[in-house]
Parts: C-alpha cells; structure tokens; sequence
C-alpha cells in the first residue's frame, strides 16, 4: 500500500517544545496533589470553577457590606431617636423658663422688681 502523502504524522509531545508556561503542570511537579484531585487536573472545568468561586466571593462581601449597612443605620437611627427626645426635653424646659412668672422669681433675688402698670409712649412734638 502507498503512504499518506496527504496528512503531516502527528508529533508526539516530546518531540515539541515548550512554547508557554503551564502552570498546571508546575503545580503537579512542585507539589503532590494527586491523592487530593486524582491523576491530572481537568483544564477545562478550571475556568468555570474560577468564574463561580469569584461570584461566590463577590456575594459574600455583598452581604457582608449589606448586613454592615444595616446595622449602621439601625445605630443611627437610635442616635437620632435619642437626640429627638432630648431637644424635646430642652425645648419644654427653655419654654419653661422663659415664662414671665419664672423670669421674675429668678431675678427677684438682684432686687428687680415687676412692673404692675404697662409702658407709657412717649410723644414729642416739634
């Protein structure tokens, strides 16, 4: 029978040469992960598995930062909640003092008296 002129043979892979860096391979030769994955790492579930580990990571600190939000904003919202009380209490307490019968007993002490008659308007003609 006559020979395949056709088709190139096929290189076996020892006979290329090493054109990129494969990192699965320097982590098979480095360390021994075989008991843990079996013979060799599956190339083309590796990206896949990245892509869905990354959006694992993303939604974990997504609800991080959500739970974190919330719980920023419950403080807050008791903060506000106490400071509301608070100026209502000063505002009842100022509306308090700054009645007439409290002014006068507080400054009866310094001998000012109230006065019992209204101001009198003074008229100049030219």
């Amino acid at each position: 029978m006559g020979r395949n002129s056709f088709k190139s043979p096929i290189k076996s892979s020892r006979d290329q040469k090493k054109s990129r860096f494969n990192p699965f391979a320097f982590i098979e030769q480095k360390l021994d992960i075989s008991a843990l994955i079996g013979e060799s790492v599956p190339v083309k579930f590796v990206l896949p598995l990245l892509y869905a580990s990354f959006l694992a990571m993303v939604y974990i600190w997504s609800n991080y930062k959500a739970e974190n939000t919330i719980r920023k904003i419950d403080r807050i919202q008791q903060e506000v909640e106490d400071l509301r009380a608070d100026v209502t209490t000063l505002e009842a307490e100022y509306m308090y003092a700054s009645k007439q019968s409290e002014v006068a007993k507080k400054i009866q002490p310094l001998g000012i008296v109230e006065i019992e008659e209204p101001p009198q308007k003074i008229i100049l003609e030219k």
